[in-house]
């Protein structure tokens, strides 16, 4: 239920109204006005009103109220990704401020109802939230508030083990089946191809084909034995069904997984959904909603969003440029092989074949796009040249950021190499019987960063808390292969080519 003032409700009406007019196609959208001490409260929830206890959320909540008590930061808007969206306005702030939220949350709204990427989300997560606060202090009160909560810290730090992409393919169980031997072709056994019967026992005398069914039996059991079959990204859901946890750690552990899978879309998509609702607040606030004395708040507070430091990265900035710049270039025609292959610069700068698609096009990109497609397609070296987008070093000479590349593909590479995996090693399961001793095998997809050896410890020691048993980590550091071992008193650590090689069978 809302609690606007008429003079605000007066406002939603008439903005909610131009929104639809422009084509954002948004869930209900139930406003509310909140003070500073409750918004800093919610934020500190990840928006949500109610979440389990944790002091992880109080320590967040004295960062956010100090920062806004010193002046250093201040939250203007907050919404919620479910249907009906909740969102959240500040009491106190000017009139312009909240008709630009009131904007600016519409284009949210759009994006979460219609970007695929959220297609899999829980619309009713602010039930689900307050399930597991509920859940959760009912063990608390069974097994102790301390116990619980140390086993939810060394959740919270294995909260980035899961597969990002897994709610979008079929995935019927981490359980393994049955290898079946579904072979057929001689070929595949080992053997070698008779095409006249009787010759059969002198390509293939018995003793080979003795000897090949052997190897084959040999290899179809090393399949059976391996656990999992295939590598596992969703480390947390392998440890849910396998490790030997007590049913409330199951629970709370499945709490974490659950609530990492609902904010795994917003990190997907940072840079697009700021953006798109940048792009938006910006134009029905300058085209429909401002009156003239207005003009230079607007101004000042949008640009002070917009502001991206020499050495930062603003997603609301890229975002919305991104999203101005393909609306041009398709509304000029600036784009296909004709004008990819276009090399005359005069004839690029006056390029314009009317083909006026760029609203289109815009919300083509919203629906499909996350911020690894929505940056590699439509990041072009012009684009980063016009917003100065290039790669910063910090000199100790000068003490200063310079320019460390001017280079478009090194650019985009560093912007992509931050957005995959929110920038996270991919770590999996290798395998969960590792040396036949019920260790687990862990191996890191390296991909020219080596992992930072204090998270990568804790993480280790994490995983080997749950599993209770020795964990093992194959990792690169440094261009020599290692494999990491915590057995949960020791670290160690061993380089892959001094260990003692297994012997082929005979």
């Amino acid at each position: 239920m809302s609690n606007l003032t008429p003079e605000l409700e007066k406002e939603r009406v008439k903005i909610c109204k131009v929104a639809k007019d422009v084509g954002l196609d948004f869930f209900e959208t139930v406003f509310e006005i909140i003070t500073y001490d409750q918004i800093n409260q919610f934020a500190a929830y990840g928006g949500f009103p109610v979440r389990y206890p944790h002091w992880k959320f109080g320590m967040e909540y004295e960062h956010l109220s100090k920062s806004y008590e010193y002046g250093l930061s201040k939250i203007y808007e907050m919404v919620i990704n479910t249907d009906p969206c909740y969102a959240y306005l500040m009491e106190g702030n000017l009139l312009m401020d909240q008709k630009l939220v009131m904007a600016h949350v519409y284009g949210h709204c759009d994006f979460f109802k219609n970007n695929v990427w959220f297609g899999k989300t829980n619309r009713k997560m602010m039930d689900q939230m307050a399930n597991h606060a509920t859940r959760i202090r009912r063990y608390m009160d069974r097994v102790g508030y301390d116990v619980v909560e140390e086993f939810i810290d060394t959740c919270l730090s294995l909260e980035n083990l899961i597969d990002r992409y897994l709610p979008y393919y079929e995935k019927s169980s981490v359980v393994t089946k049955p290898v079946e031997d579904t072979t057929r072709d001689e070929s595949d056994r080992g053997l070698l191809k008779v095409h006249r019967p009787y010759m059969r026992d002198y390509i293939n005398p018995p003793e080979f084909i003795q000897e090949q069914r052997k190897k084959h039996q040999d290899m179809l059991a090393a399949k059976r034995s391996k656990f999992p079959q295939q590598p596992e990204k969703d480390i947390l859901n392998f440890l849910i069904h396998y490790a030997p946890l007590e049913d409330w750690q199951q629970d709370v552990l499945s709490i974490i997984r659950d609530e990492a899978y609902y904010f795994s879309p917003q990190g997907m998509t940072k840079t697009m959904n700021e953006g798109w609702a940048s792009y938006w607040h910006s134009k029905l606030m300058t085209e429909k909603i401002l009156n003239d004395s207005e003009i230079i708040d607007f101004a000042d507070h949008h640009s002070g969003t917009m502001a991206m430091a020499p050495n930062g990265y603003n997603p609301y900035k890229v975002g919305i440029e991104l999203f101005r710049d393909i609306e041009y270039r398709w509304n000029k025609g600036q784009f296909g092989r004709e004008w990819e292959e276009c090399d005359d610069i005069r004839e690029r700068k006056n390029w314009d074949k009317k083909t006026g698609i760029g609203k289109e096009k815009i919300f083509e990109v919203r629906k499909f796009y996350n911020d690894v497609t929505f940056v590699d397609e439509f990041l072009t070296e012009d684009f980063c040249i016009r917003n100065k987008l290039f790669v910063y070093k910090f000199n100790k000479r000068t003490n200063k950021f310079e320019v460390d590349t001017r280079d478009f593909r090194a650019i985009k590479a560093k912007l992509l190499f931050h957005m995959t995996n929110f920038g996270q090693p991919i770590i999996r399961i290798e395998d969960a019987n590792f040396e036949n001793r019920g260790e687990l095998l862990l191996t890191h997809l390296h991909e020219g960063i080596d992992l930072q050896p204090d998270f990568m410890n804790e993480t280790l020691k994490n995983v080997q808390k749950i599993w209770n048993r020795p964990v093992n980590l194959i990792t690169s550091m440094e261009n020599d292969g290692y494999l990491y071992r915590y057995d949960g008193k020791e670290l160690q650590n061993h380089k892959l080519t001094q260990l003692p090689q297994k012997k082929e069978k005979e």
